[in-house]
Formats: C-alpha cells, sequence, structure tokens
C-alpha cells in the first residue's frame, strides 16, 4: 500500500485528491494539511511514502516545504510530488532545485494522477509533458554563455549516450530499447548517473544535459 499525504489549502481540492487516488485501492491517504508548516508537522508524523504538495499555500509554501522536507534526513524515505495550477518557468525550477520528485499540473487525468504516484513512490522521477516542454522552452530561449561540459568528462561513452535519451524525455524502458538494453540495465545507468553527477532525481538530470551542451536546445 502507497500511503500518500495531502498537502492543500482548500477542503475541497483535497477531498477531490483523495477520492481519484484512492480509487484503486492500492493507494491510501494517512493524513491532510492545509498550510506548508503544518503539513510539515503532518509528514514528520505520518511518514508517508508520498507527499502532493500545492505550491502557494498560507505560512509556508510547498516550495519551502519541499526544501525542508528533502533536507530532513529524517525523511529521506519521503517523495514530494508537486501538484499545483502553476507551469510558470520559475516555479518548475523552484521545484526542481528544491527536491521534488515530481511536478504535475491540476489538470492532470485521474488516472494519470494514480499513475504519478506509484511512480514517484517507487523511486522514479516525473514532470507532466506541458511542464516538460516549458522546462525545455525556458532552457532553448535562455542565453547561452560558455557550456561547461566538465561534469560529462566523468562519464563514460555509455553513461553519455543513457543521459542524452534521458535528457529526451525517454523513460528507462524506452531507454534500453533505443540503445538495446535490457530495462534492469537501463534504470543501473541512470542510478549510476545520479551518483556520479551528484543530482537529486530524474529531472535535474535532463537540465544537466542540456546545461552541459549534450543535448542542443530545439533538438530534443
Amino acid at each position: 500500500m502507497i500511503r500518500v499525504v495531502l498537502v492543500d489549502d482548500q477542503e475541497l481540492v483535497r477531498t477531490g485528491l483523495r477520492t481519484l487516488v484512492e480509487h484503486d485501492g492500492d493507494i491510501a491517504v494517512v493524513g491532510e494539511a492545509e498550510t506548508g508548516r503544518s503539513g510539515l508537522r503532518r509528514v514528520r508524523e505520518m511518514r508517508p511514502d508520498v507527499v502532493l504538495m500545492d505550491i502557494r499555500m498560507p505560512d509556508l509554501d510547498g516550495l519551502e516545504a519541499t526544501r525542508q522536507i528533502v533536507a530532513d534526513a529524517a525523511l529521506a524515505a519521503v517523495r514530494v510530488l508537486v501538484l499545483t495550477t502553476f507551469d510558470e518557468d520559475e516555479h518548475v525550477f523552484e521545484a526542481i532545485r528544491a527536491g521534488a520528485a515530481g511536478y504535475l499540473l491540476k489538470d492532470v487525468s485521474p488516472g494519470d494522477l494514480r499513475a504519478a504516484v506509484r511512480v514517484v513512490a517507487a523511486g522514479e522521477s516525473l514532470l507532466a509533458p506541458s511542464v516538460t516542454r516549458t522546462v525545455m522552452r525556458s532552457l532553448a530561449s535562455a542565453p547561452r554563455t560558455t557550456t561547461d561540459d566538465t561534469p560529462l568528462r566523468r562519464l563514460t561513452e555509455r553513461e553519455r549516450e543513457v543521459l542524452e535519451q534521458v535528457g529526451r524525455g525517454l523513460s528507462n524502458e524506452e531507454i534500453a530499447r533505443v540503445l538495446f538494453l535490457s530495462p534492469a540495465t537501463a534504470r543501473t545507468y541512470v542510478s549510476r548517473l545520479l551518483t556520479k553527477l551528484d543530482a537529486r532525481d530524474r529531472s535535474q538530470l535532463v537540465v544537466l544535459a542540456y546545461e552541459t551542451g549534450l543535448i542542443a536546445p530545439g533538438l530534443a
């Protein structure tokens, strides 16, 4: 059973989310909170697998609450999935930097929401397709100065190939097909990249693939 805490300042939204995520019986909402600060208390109390976190809330916003959860060694197993109405660049990048394992918009379908909770609970990271486009558009339009490819020098040729596919938004299974690897081997390479590049999650690998020049903006 995947244990979830909901953090959102609107009771109606929390009620709807509870109904949606518990629909299939393998996900249970074990706590709710209406502010970032009360959400932190609830997360520390319940130690859930996943936190569904809103961004704009009174008292303490969801981004700062996410930072504090990620920074707490006692909550290392807790994964934060940001669920919001906002897809502005600044919020996406702040969520990635804060350590969120995923970022979804509230127009996500019920099935995709439950799938996202399962993916994040399993240790993977994800961005909604529309959010991924926002990230890529921002990277493509950002002024390009000298590209620092220093992080890439730590990688083998095969690791670079895997990072390139991660940067293009491919899942482990898709990477396995493209590079003629087993899915287990693809997962191992991605895990190795996270360690070598000191990246918190897959979202940061995507940004690194662009910032190091491994993928040229507009060619993903």
